[in-house]
């Protein structure tokens, strides 16, 4: 196994990364925008559930360059689940437990997911020998 990334893998990790970013924003302004009307667990699921449809296209095109297909988003939210597992318990531990306010623990919780979700949505996106 390789233990440096190729300049494709970098190439990547560097997309992912921006992607990451708009999908963050667009998730956090979505979440804002709920938490007006809803408590901030419905607020955080919605939100969730819709920057991660963005995210699917935006990593395909760009992150790895494949055609987004049927199969891969249906597979792309499975992927996800342990991101998802994180950031709630992520936001639940920052509200309930640590009582840090619920404006800024989704992105308290979104930071230590990030590792998990290119791993495994790379897997996802580059079945096979590609991802290896």
């Amino acid at each position: 196994m390789r233990s440096t990334p190729t300049p494709r893998m970098s190439r990547q990790i560097a997309t992912f990364v921006v992607v990451g970013l708009i999908n963050t924003a667009t998730y956090y302004a979505l979440y804002l925008l709920f938490l007006r009307w809803w408590p901030y667990l419905v607020a955080h699921v919605v939100a969730y559930l819709l920057s991660m449809t963005g995210s699917f296209f935006l990593n395909a095109r760009f992150t790895y360059r494949v055609r987004p297909t049927l199969r891969k988003f249906l597979l792309f939210p499975l992927t996800n689940a342990a991101n998802f597992l994180i950031t709630t318990a992520g936001v639940y531990v920052a509200v309930d437990v640590l009582h840090a306010g619920s404006r800024f623990a989704p992105l308290m919780a979104s930071a230590v997911a990030i590792p998990v979700t290119f791993v495994v949505s790379r897997w996802i996106m580059l079945p096979g020998a590609e991802a290896a």
